[in-house]
């Protein structure tokens, strides 16, 4: 009895095909390299930033600073451009920036490996935070602001960067 080509090769797909089956991914030897982060760490991370800054711990908060320092360079030009700590001091104690608790912090989006919040400040007092108009501008042509974008990197490390610096009131 000879059987046709065309059923031979039927026969050694079946055959080929129960030799595939499925096999489930065994989990219990799956390591992950890295995992996802959220933006409930992004958010921890940026509210610790902003704690660290109003309660004077520069060398803490510059170790969550990814952003720049050029501008800070600029307005502090008898301090060392390597001295990130001496420059972000400057920056709350001398060139206006506004050391204030978060009030609230809301994740707006990610964007690649950044997540961006909308955060409102708190002043000392426990009022919101409101920058107004500046440099003899009119609420008209300067809107008050009482929300202000925030930027936080996740770096190739896994942690997270700040990007922006608090807001600045000239």
């Amino acid at each position: 009895m000879t059987f046709p080509m065309h059923r031979i090769l039927i026969l050694l797909s079946i055959i080929f095909m129960v030799g595939c089956e499925f096999q489930p991914l065994n989990t219990d030897q799956a390591t992950p390299t890295s995992l996802p982060s959220t933006p409930s760490e992004a958010q921890e991370a940026l509210i610790k930033f902003f704690d660290l800054f109003n309660s004077k711990q520069y060398a803490e908060a510059e170790s969550l600073y990814g952003g720049s320092f050029e501008g800070l360079q600029d307005n502090n030009p008898g301090v060392d451009p390597s001295d990130h700590v001496k420059l972000l001091e400057n920056a709350c104690e001398i060139n206006g920036h506004q050391c204030l608790l978060a009030s609230t912090v809301t994740f707006k989006s990610l964007q690649g490996d950044t997540y961006i919040f909308q955060v409102e400040f708190s002043n000392p007092d426990g009022n919101l935070f409101v920058r107004g108009p500046c440099c003899g501008a009119n609420e008209t042509d300067m809107p008050s602001v009482s929300q202000f974008e925030y930027h936080v990197a996740r770096a190739a490390t896994g942690t997270f960067r700040v990007m922006d610096l608090p807001p600045y009131i000239p």
